[in-house]
């Protein structure tokens, strides 16, 4: 008996490692995807003349420098796409030395579907997100 509940545990640590490198798997297809199309919609900023600008972190309803240059990717400054290609998550925690010193948010890795796991309502795919933010940066009508 005790030989089954060991092989039983065997078996499963396996299946449980297998489907921890399996996510991991696709979160790397998912990121390098993401990485992918990010680096189109700034090539195609770029192409169309749409100039960069300062970034902003914001804590609340401060907002610190960053010393970085880009796009921002949602209206309320929470996302941007850096001109080096930088993806960033520019929500920080409130800080006094922040106000002085500014922050140097660090690239984080993007996803095909912006906000998961969010409340509802906040979420949308990356592709959709672009496009619309295209749209507002080049005046056009998506």
């Amino acid at each position: 008996m005790p030989d089954d509940r060991e092989a039983w545990r065997a078996r499963r640590s396996q299946a449980a490692a297998a489907h921890a490198a399996a996510a991991e798997r696709a979160r790397a297809q998912d990121v390098a995807a993401a990485r992918e199309v990010l680096e189109g919609f700034r090539a195609e900023l770029v192409r169309r003349g749409v100039p960069p600008e300062p970034l902003r972190a914001v804590a609340g309803a401060a907002r610190y420098r960053t010393g970085l240059t880009g796009w921002y990717l949602r209206r309320n400054g929470s996302l941007a796409l850096t001109t080096s290609g930088d993806y960033l998550v520019l929500t920080v925690a409130p800080s006094l030395g922040a106000r002085v010193r500014g922050v140097r948010p660090a690239p984080a890795e993007p996803s095909l579907q912006v906000g998961r796991g969010a409340r509802d309502g906040e979420s949308i795919g990356l592709v959709e997100l672009l496009a619309l933010r295209l749209a507002e940066l080049t005046g056009q009508d998506g």
